[in-house]
């Protein structure tokens, strides 16, 4: 079997072709920014072991599996993280909180900042690169979440401090900003069915998906620094419902930030007083 006739294979299965050609490559061993030299050996051949191992992470990712967690990897705000079915696969979306987040912090020298549901530590390692003088705390209730982060951590070389804990439950600290991509899908949602890779817990957040996003909102006052930020990751039609929680927990200068898609995907609030 030759190069090209193995992504031909892979496209009978059903595979979007840059699917097909990142597990190619990674069967390969080469980079995945490679495309272009799959290109030029299509006619090269695959021995006997590289194409079962093809086959096999083939039929991986026709079953539904992120490539994420067959390649192991993910790229966010880019930095390169080790994913598997422990943690949610970061999506670009959440960028959009990432930069938010840096927007707010661009002011205040040496920043504290904790990251709640940290999952992959992808939020927290991202502002701790772009913010190195920031003492960033990133807390997950799940042990096996705060494994992954913390070898992010390990492996990029960046100081985060992990704790474990259900949100801010528990927390004396005062920080100038709690920033959190929660659980906000709704039980009975028809797209979890997509999401049967990933962890439920870090998805589903009661039957209207607030619940979490609730208990945030709730706890994070007495939690922030005078002039303290608040931002949250939330579902596609759930933003006049997160600033509605937000403006009776008291913050102000509420506002919401738009993902690629031009969708509202990130709302926040400041408390310009101590609670």
């Amino acid at each position: 079997m030759t190069i090209g006739q193995a992504l031909v294979a892979a496209a009978r299965l059903g595979l979007e072709r840059l699917d097909a050609q990142l597990l190619l490559l990674q069967v390969l061993g080469r980079a995945p920014g490679d495309r272009a030299w799959l290109l030029a050996h299509d006619d090269g051949p695959l021995d006997a072991q590289q194409q079962r191992q093809f086959t096999i992470l083939c039929a991986r990712r026709a079953a539904g599996e992120p490539l994420a967690y067959i390649a192991g990897r993910r790229e966010f705000y880019g930095l390169d993280l080790a994913v598997d079915a422990r943690v949610l696969v970061p999506r670009p979306d959440t960028e959009t909180l990432v930069e938010w987040a840096l927007e707010v912090l661009a002011s205040r020298a040496s920043p504290r900042v904790i990251d709640l549901g940290t999952g992959s530590g992808a939020i927290a390692l991202a502002i701790k690169h772009r913010r190195p003088d920031a003492h960033v705390v990133a807390s997950d209730h799940s042990p096996h979440a705060l494994e992954v982060a913390a070898a992010n951590a390990r492996s990029l070389g960046l100081d985060v401090e992990f704790r474990r804990g259900a949100w801010l439950a528990g927390t004396t600290d005062r920080f100038d900003l709690v920033v959190s991509n929660p659980p906000y899908v709704a039980a009975g949602d028809p797209h979890l069915a997509a999401l049967v890779h990933e962890p439920l817990d870090a998805l589903v957040a009661g039957p209207d998906g607030l619940d979490d996003l609730r208990a945030i909102v709730a706890q994070a006052p007495a939690c922030l620094a005078a002039g303290g930020w608040l931002l949250l990751e939330h579902g596609h039609d759930q933003a006049a419902a997160v600033r509605g929680l937000l403006a009776a927990a008291g913050f102000e200068q509420l506002a919401s930030r738009r993902d690629l898609a031009g969708i509202e995907r990130c709302s926040g609030g400041r408390r310009l007083e101590l609670g």
